[in-house]
């Protein structure tokens, strides 16, 4: 009973007008954002930040909660589209929905995308109001071992998402912790692998690299090749919305993609982000239906599960947040600035001080969700037409939206540069058949890898053992270890090498 009480609390404060024009302007603003690329979630509620100031601190976070998760939406947009991942989530969505836009299939990758998401988002939203006291004991066992571990799981888990070689997949990993590591070192504050470059002290930009590598490879890689070979959309398109089929298909997937992201999202530390890329390798683990699509090549599991994953994430990502006061990613902790300029002290104690707004937040993530597939399914055919520009019209465009969003992010034009050096290494992985889904997720956990393992050693006073004493930690680096042994089976290699072979 509690909970309808809470929830009927929560939706009083939700449903005033006020309240839902600013979860109106947040979704919007957060599509938009997300489908250009690279101003990502960050960037926006960091611009946005100083415009709630004078707004009451309910309708304040339920507008950047809107930007939020619409810009998780509008980021597949891009990844789909144009085989730009808008934001670090999306980067999975890339392999498989841009290869179904290729293929003339784009409106029922985005449409499984769209459907995926608010499922998920709507589950997030019941869990996170259902489980958010409870789940704040689970969430307290992690300590920086079992974080570490989590991790470790995370990029073995990304060596069997890799499709070719194994070998390539863990060069690839071992790049990415490799370019994580230029910056600031964690514990003594002084910059490493710099080069006397001010710009690098704060280390490469995720922006930089996302759309470097996908974004400009594949434009130089489509620029290289003779005008009559490049990839062109608009001879296919094949309708706007999944099939029977399509739907028998990807409705388990969302189902599976749901669960994992909502369990991973709890986890302070980039779960959500985790979910996304967990949700691809289960899907690809499992064996495929006849006649079913390969992995890599279109399959729509491979974006309707990750995007469900993903946005499960985003919806419990708001627990941490709310119950212990712990921001589990950059988006979350400008949550927290938000909260603190209103004189809010993230914690616990929201939810008995301040019901209204915990609650309020709450039922306005449903409405969210509700508007974000109001306003994004009908713009499914404007998207497409998108894919109708002519080529030599829409790579400039692409190339100077990508220039003008990551330049925004920093006002800085050595960003630019940092893209267009990215761009010639994502068009030498191209030409070498490297994926670079693996090298962006080592690029992301590694520095958190880093600071977790440096912070679990500095508890235990140099004793490794904490990573295997602790059962959770000793449980997860067990299952990365059979992950691993299990990759590198004779047969079951030989049927993943079967699996990714080019038709």
């Amino acid at each position: 009973m509690d909970l309808i009480t809470n929830l009927s609390i929560g939706f009083g404060a939700a449903f005033t007008l006020q309240n839902l024009i600013y979860a109106f302007v947040g979704c919007l603003l957060g599509t938009l954002i997300g489908v250009l690329p690279g101003i990502g979630p960050v960037a926006t509620i960091a611009m946005l930040l100083p415009a709630t100031y004078a707004l009451p601190p309910v309708a304040a976070l339920i507008m950047l909660a809107g930007i939020y998760y619409g810009s998780q939406y509008g980021g597949s947009t891009t990844a789909i589209l144009v085989n730009l991942p808008g934001e670090s989530a999306s980067v999975v969505t890339v392999i498989d929905g841009h290869a179904m836009a290729k293929a003339g299939r784009g409106g029922p990758a985005l449409a499984a995308a769209g459907l995926g998401s608010f499922f998920a988002g709507c589950v997030g939203t019941l869990i996170l109001a259902a489980f958010a006291p409870p789940l704040t004991e689970l969430a307290f066992k992690f300590g920086p071992a079992e974080y570490f571990s989590l991790m470790i799981l995370g990029l073995i888990g990304a060596v069997v998402l890799a499709s070719g070689s194994l070998l390539k997949a863990i060069c690839m990993i071992v790049l990415g912790l490799l370019l994580g590591l230029v910056g600031t070192d964690v514990n003594s504050g002084v910059a490493r692998y710099s080069f006397d470059i001010p710009e690098l002290t704060d280390g490469i930009g995720f922006i930089a690299i996302a759309m470097g590598v996908f974004g400009y490879g594949e434009i130089i890689s489509n620029l290289a090749k003779p005008e009559e070979d490049r990839e062109i959309f608009t001879a296919k398109l094949q309708g706007l919305w999944p099939t029977k089929e399509d739907f028998k298909r990807m409705t388990p997937a969302v189902l599976r993609g749901t669960a994992l992201g909502s369990a991973l999202g709890i986890l302070p530390g980039g779960g959500a982000l985790l979910s996304s890329f967990a949700s691809y390798t289960l899907e690809k683990k499992l064996k495929p239906r006849p006649g079913e699509v390969p992995f890599g090549k279109g399959n729509i599991r491979g974006v309707a599960g990750p995007e469900s994953a993903n946005n499960a994430g985003a919806q419990t990502s708001f627990i941490p947040l709310l119950t212990l006061g712990i921001p589990p990613n950059p988006v979350m902790a400008l949550m927290v600035g938000a909260m603190t300029i209103h004189n809010i002290q993230p914690g616990p104690q929201v939810m008995t001080s301040n019901p209204e707004l915990f609650w309020g937040l709450i039922a306005s993530m449903w409405i969210g969700n509700l508007m974000l597939i109001i306003l994004n399914l009908p713009l499914i055919g404007m998207w497409i037409k998108l894919l109708s520009i002519p080529y030599k019209w829409l790579f400039p465009a692409i190339v100077l939206f990508c220039a003008i969003g990551v330049y925004s992010t920093n006002n800085n034009t050595f960003d630019v540069w940092m893209v267009a050096i990215f761009g010639v290494v994502g068009y030498a992985f191209i030409k070498m058949g490297c994926e670079p889904a693996p090298l962006l997720l080592g690029f992301i956990l590694g520095p958190m890898m880093e600071e977790n393992l440096r912070r679990a050693l500095l508890l235990s006073r140099g004793e490794w053992s904490v990573l295997v004493t602790r059962p959770i930690s000793a449980g997860l680096l067990l299952m990365a270890v059979l992950l691993l042994v299990i990759v590198l089976l004779p047969s079951v290699k030989s049927k993943r090498e079967e699996a990714f072979v080019e038709e």
